[in-house]
């Protein structure tokens, strides 16, 4: 959607990196008015994490602009896959950065790899804060376009509903789940394919693609990637402190304390005890289900199956462990 050129501030004498948008995005009025108006807000952003955006115009031939901090390095997509303590002192630095953003009232609705640019002095700085925003209520959206890179985008975003800062949750959390297993949460062949896969809700576990990622990790991980935008972590803060519970940490980029304007109480393996609750929700459901398919309703009905004795799943040392053997054991006993 854009071209970026490094350019020379000649009155500041510092390089910048100046985004002109495509010429079919100056076409459109409202596109330019509200992308003027964002880029002000996004101006307004001051994080070490987050790039600054420093002026915002048009060009001689009515092209929008923004002229922004130039960082020098590469993206998350050129990154690959990494190792855990990698992977989560760069999602805590972008938990840093989009706390800051949400606390000022701002929703990223673009979080990927490709938006998160990595210095070469390993500072992570979130790109491009405003212009989905800006793109959002205009035509450009209107002919069912979905903004953002289809595998990063939350189920809610995806469907057109709502978008709140859980989606930019849900969508680190696809992130840090690549940089972990080196794919995806889903993988699919068109948006349809997604939104199917979506609906279901089923990502294989993070240890199940990557063994060696602790269970703390894989238990927040699976928690931001929750369907349903309650059952995440109420905010981008409280993702990160699931996540630092984990291990000593390296995060040096993140010079602000991480908060949030709502309260919360970190508690280690928070995300897999929500797995647990919610399987074991799904289990009385399916119980109940196979009970009243199997024609229970009186001693009189012919040909009544036998009862099925099944052993409870097996216990785990941690929170995270009894996730993985409660999901074990749906899939096994599930038909």
């Amino acid at each position: 959607m854009a071209v970026v050129y490094l350019a020379h501030d000649e009155s500041l004498h510092r390089r910048v990196a100046v985004k002109v948008l495509a010429a079919n995005l100056g076409d459109d009025e409202t596109f330019r008015t509200r992308f003027h108006r964002e880029a002000r807000l996004a101006g307004r952003l001051s994080h070490p994490n987050i790039v600054q955006v420093y002026d915002a115009g048009e060009t001689d031939d009515a092209r929008p602009y923004i002229v922004m901090e130039y960082v020098a390095g590469k993206t998350l997509a050129e990154c690959g896959k990494l190792e855990p303590n990698e992977a989560v002192a760069l999602v805590l630095q972008a938990c840093a950065g989009l706390q800051h953003a949400h606390d000022s009232g701002l929703v990223h609705r673009d979080v990927k790899p490709g938006n998160l640019l990595l210095r070469d002095d390993s500072v992570l700085k979130i790109a491009d804060f405003g212009i989905a925003r800006a793109a959002e209520a205009t035509q450009l959206t209107q002919i069912g376009t979905v903004l953002g890179t289809a595998a990063y985008l939350a189920p809610e975003q995806a469907a057109g509903e709502e978008v709140t800062a859980a989606a930019d949750i849900y969508s680190l959390g696809a992130v840090m789940y690549e940089l972990l297993t080196g794919r995806p949460p889903y993988e699919f062949d068109s948006l349809a394919d997604l939104a199917a896969k979506q609906s279901v809700g089923e990502i294989a576990p993070v240890r199940d693609l990557e063994p060696t990622v602790p269970e703390t990790v894989e238990a927040a991980v699976m928690h931001s990637l929750a369907r349903d935008p309650g059952f995440r972590p109420d905010s981008a803060a409280a993702f990160a402190h699931e996540l630092g519970a984990t291990e000593q940490l390296h995060a040096t980029a993140v010079t602000e304390a991480l908060r949030s304007t709502r309260r919360y109480e970190s508690v280690p393996g928070y995300g897999a005890w929500l797995w647990i609750a919610g399987a074991a929700a799904l289990a009385v459901v399916a119980v109940a289900a196979g009970l009243l398919g199997t024609g229970g309703g009186g001693d009189n009905t012919p040909n009544r199956p036998a009862v099925v004795r099944i052993a409870p799943p097996a216990r785990g040392a941690t929170p995270a462990a009894e996730a993985r053997n409660l999901s074990a054991w749906l899939r096994r006993h599930s038909r």
